[in-house]
């Protein structure tokens, strides 16, 4: 079973955000979805271990500057809980390689609520743009639709 424990980051650069279009695996809960990078937790890993290894896996960059922006909870139909370590990153080094889960490409933080994403993606994108303090999101999703969410213990 995969860890409940996930991390993903939204990586900056010319006010764009790296967007993996996910559109290679099937049966993926993401397909066609737009979100950034991340991953499960491996054994032993701190959420900044997990961060650094799957953003160098996906994107073959190594970021040097990054901050832990929320934690996102997501609970959806029968599945388990997944606890979601929300960062942002302004600063790395390498170059972009191929993604084998879909398409990477920047895209204009501005314009990033015209993607395919989640609804609940657009609330934490929105707190990332007001520069929200450090938050917790619930996001509850009943057969892909947001029925609740709740952030720092406040219905939204």
């Amino acid at each position: 079973m995969k860890s409940p424990l996930t991390t993903l980051c939204y990586i900056e650069k010319d006010n764009c955000y790296l967007m993996l279009h996910r559109v290679t695996k099937k049966n993926d809960i993401n397909h066609d979805k737009w979100i950034g990078v991340g991953g499960h937790f491996e054994a032993g890993e701190s959420p900044e271990d997990c961060l650094l290894r799957e953003v160098k896996e996906e994107t073959g960059l190594t970021l040097t500057e990054y901050r832990f922006r929320g934690i996102v909870t997501f609970l959806s139909d029968d599945d388990p809980a997944e606890y979601m370590c929300l960062y942002t990153a302004t600063n790395f080094t390498g170059e972009l390689t191929a993604c084998d889960e879909g398409t990477l490409e920047w895209f204009p933080i501005a314009k990033i609520d015209d993607l395919n994403l989640w609804e609940g993606d657009k609330i934490f994108f929105r707190l990332l743009r007001e520069n929200a303090p450090f938050f917790s999101l619930k996001l509850v999703y009943r057969h892909g639709t947001l029925v609740e969410k709740v952030l720092d213990g406040m219905p939204l």
